[in-house]
């Protein structure tokens, strides 16, 4: 039984059958969680004796990385890892001003379609489990602790929608939340979806207070529907009204991401409806130029149209940042790392 990904209490009930004391879960828990041990030959302050009954029993099954890359200012790593079963998934790190950020993928591959993003091009293969998500922010944790960094915030922003896997995604910012783990404070942690509105519900009445952010990039039906399939199924007024709820019922303000195609939704036009559409809600707009996906044939706004796009929205009083752009050169978006290993049959 591969034991990475339980809690304490889950630990202590796996235990309980081989009359291993309940306090020796939480020596283990810390020791495969803050002190990145990947055998129980590692845990030095278990008896030797436990250590091999633990060996007999169950496994610290963690992925392995399979490739890594570096941007040329050092800002940004890019990690593909691999698990067990031979699927891999991407994680970013992101050294900003504010602390070390990171970004996790929630599915192998991605089954929502849209037009601009390379993660969804070989479809869903399945969801990643618990373990598999919360191991990719402990991976960099323990790699960060090498020089006496930390990580800060973690963007649940990675390949696959969160919200289609809702239960191993919760569960993993739960489990990173714990001490004996990262002890990651959940004002600290942003989810992006698509807009998947029963999950945008569902996670109103959680109790957790992360900060929720949402793919919008179009301002109407039509051009969010071609850009966006699942937009078929939960139209702009649906998913608005449940950001609307989500804010209330958190009080936390939401954020509409907005990637800038050129000659697609990029225009003065769009910046109008959109602020149109936006109007008197407790919300922001994240401008994203578009990071290129050469299967896609779309390609970035020039400066002046993105400079244009965020000023129309600012001057109807619509609140817009552009973000900072990070790792263009490693293909930091997110699925353009595994699918040249695909494509290269790896």
């Amino acid at each position: 039984m591969n034991i990475f990904g339980m809690t304490v209490e889950e630990l202590r009930a796996a235990l309980a059958p081989f009359g291993i004391p309940r306090f020796r879960a939480a020596q283990i828990a810390e020791g495969i969680y803050r002190r990145g041990a990947v055998s129980f030959d590692a845990i030095t302050n278990l008896p030797k004796s436990l250590r091999a009954q633990l060996a007999e029993h169950f496994t610290v099954q963690r992925p392995t990385v399979v490739k890594h890359l570096h941007s040329a200012d050092g800002a940004t790593i890019k990690l593909l890892y691999a698990f067990a079963d031979g699927q891999t998934a991407e994680t970013v790190l992101m050294r900003h001003p504010y602390g070390n950020s990171v970004c996790v993928s929630t599915q192998a591959g991605c089954a929502m379609g849209c037009a601009f993003c390379a993660s969804t091009l070989h479809g869903l293969v399945r969801n990643l489990t618990r373990g598999e998500i919360a191991a990719q922010a402990i991976g960099i944790a323990d790699f960060l602790r090498q020089e006496g960094a930390r990580v800060d915030t973690i963007v649940v922003m990675g390949s696959g929608e969160p919200l289609e896997n809702y239960d191993n995604v919760v569960g993993a910012l739960r489990l990173l939340h714990e001490d004996y783990v990262l002890g990651l404070g959940y004002r600290g942690v942003t989810l992006s979806t698509s807009g998947i509105v029963p999950g945008i519900e569902r996670l109103a009445d959680e109790g957790i207070p992360i900060s929720l952010s949402i793919s919008l990039h179009a301002p109407t039906d039509a051009l969010r529907s071609r850009i966006m399939p699942v937009n078929r199924t939960y139209p702009l007024a649906d998913v608005l009204r449940a950001a609307e709820h989500y804010a209330a019922r958190t009080k936390r303000r939401v954020t509409y991401e907005y990637i800038l195609i050129r000659d697609v939704n990029d225009g003065v036009r769009e910046a109008e409806q959109l602020a149109a559409l936006l109007r008197g809600q407790l919300a922001s707009v994240n401008l994203i130029p578009i990071n290129p996906v050469a299967e896609r044939n779309l390609h970035r706004p020039s400066n002046n149209a993105i400079r244009r796009f965020q000023r129309t929205l600012e001057e109807r009083h619509i609140t817009a940042t552009l973000r900072r752009e990070m790792g263009t050169d490693i293909q930091a978006a997110c699925g353009q790392l595994r699918n040249r290993l695909l494509e290269a049959g790896l």
